[in-house]
């Protein structure tokens, strides 16, 4: 310990899978933060980003200065990180065999984009039109059904399952995608964990807490084993749905 504040300040629940994200980053490179736990649309969370999102990283210091900025969106908060502390990497190693660093990025941005399919005309066929990224199909289409089913306990467990059928059917889809886009074993790229790794864990880590899990892959299950052994994923697991919290 330095006997100093942290420089950082994250906004946001652990429950929340980009709050998880960045706070996987900063254990994983030994940056010191505090952190506020509050639920997206909160007071607080509207203090502190325009759209009352999660999370936001609040940055003390810069070149020796106080100035509190406040740095919002998951995705911009790593590249900041990145760049105060390079070592140790998440990029995409030499020895991983990947010829394109950016490979890495995309495997973040169908783990992490957000939003609802488009307005469609009537007349238009529906197939082609799906969310499709990890987020949205993880946890709106069934992560977050399943578990509210269960906290209300009026469903019974098939009645759950039919809800989230449909949800199931994407489900899979994307999981099949996002594994064929890692190597055969280790983590997402390689020896080394990446941001990529970092992006999906926390949704697969809320995944396995519902029966839904089943569908999930020997290579993925084996994935997740390995990222379970991460001192800076145990470090983050207090607070998820993980181990039964809730927001």
């Amino acid at each position: 310990m330095t006997g100093r504040s942290p420089l950082y300040m994250v906004i946001g629940t652990p429950f929340s899978t980009f709050t998880r994200t960045i706070t996987l980053g900063l254990q994983y490179k030994g940056l010191e933060y505090d952190q506020l736990a509050t639920p997206p649309q909160s007071q607080l969370a509207q203090e502190n980003h325009p759209f009352a999102y999660l999370p936001t990283l609040v940055i003390h210091e810069v070149d020796g200065k106080r100035v509190d900025v406040k740095l919002r969106e998951s995705q911009a908060i790593v590249r900041y990180i990145d760049r105060i502390a390079p070592e140790p990497s998440l990029h995409v190693r030499p020895e991983s065999g990947i010829l394109l660093e950016e490979k890495m990025w995309e495997f973040v941005s169908l783990a992490a984009s957000f939003g609802k399919p488009p307005v469609l005309p009537i007349s238009a066929p529906k197939q082609g039109y799906r969310t499709f990224s990890g987020f949205p199909i993880v946890e709106a289409t069934v992560v977050k059904p399943r578990v509210k089913a269960m906290d209300e306990g009026k469903l019974t467990e098939d009645e759950i399952r039919e809800k989230v059928k449909d949800g199931v059917l994407e489900l899979k889809r994307y999981l099949s995608v996002a594994e064929s886009l890692m190597g055969p074993d280790g983590f997402a790229f390689g020896a080394s964990p990446t941001w990529a790794d970092f992006f999906l864990y926390p949704l697969l880590a809320d995944l396995r807490a519902i029966p839904e899990w089943e569908v999930v892959s020997p290579r993925l299950v084996n994935w997740m084993t390995k990222m379970d052994s991460l001192p800076a994923v145990q470090a983050t697991t207090a607070g998820t749905l993980s181990v039964g919290a809730r927001p």
